[in-house]
């Protein structure tokens, strides 16, 4: 578990820089330029990460069982986590409806994705892993939607066009993660 929680102090600690020290990241930013930042960023991100996925697993394997899901909860994830891959892909298609209503699409996903995994799995690996990720996404957005508002942020309208494609890209990335990609990777089939 010391692996995870570090994993997560580095990923979602460094993911959390604008939410408690935006001065002080743009002091730094102006200090070393933005690609020096970009580049640490990266590899401190990335160390991060590695460190969940290692700790993850390692959990995994002394599982402590904090509560039991009952069946139906995987099956509203899997549903849940559709929504989840749009917002997604809504973050990266300029342009469409969605990132024009929502402002930060990708981290409302987080939100949906973390909430959907911790309706159905009841590991405490699990509670602390996609709890860790939901109370981060709903810090970011609050204070990302805040930015917003200060800085006076208008995005354009979209258009159903291009709402259509992060749609489909949404549609299309979830059905290969869930019926594919889920299984081998992270040891669970959703739907199988």
């Amino acid at each position: 578990m010391t692996l995870l929680i570090a994993g997560l102090l580095l990923f979602l600690g460094t993911h959390s820089l604008r939410i408690v020290a935006d001065p002080w990241r743009a002091r730094r930013i102006a200090q070393l330029g933005e690609g020096p930042w970009k580049g640490i960023y990266s590899v401190v991100s990335l160390a991060g990460f590695a460190l969940i996925v290692w700790g993850y697993g390692v959990a995994r394997g002394a599982p402590v069982i904090v509560w039991t899901p009952p069946t139906w909860t995987r099956h509203l994830a899997s549903l849940l986590t559709l929504p989840a891959f749009v917002l997604l892909a809504a973050a990266y298609v300029p342009g469409n409806r969605i990132k024009a209503a929502i402002g930060h699409p990708m981290v409302a996903g987080t939100k949906v994705w973390a909430f959907s995994h911790l309706l159905a799995n009841g590991n405490l690996a699990d509670v602390v892993l996609f709890g860790a990720f939901l109370a981060w996404a709903i810090a970011d957005f609050v204070a990302a939607r805040r930015r917003d508002r200060v800085a006076g942020t208008a995005r354009p309208a979209g258009t159903a066009g291009r709402t259509l494609v992060a749609a489909g890209i949404g549609i299309v990335a979830w059905g290969v993660f869930a019926f594919l990609l889920h299984g081998p990777l992270i040891g669970v089939r959703p739907f199988g």
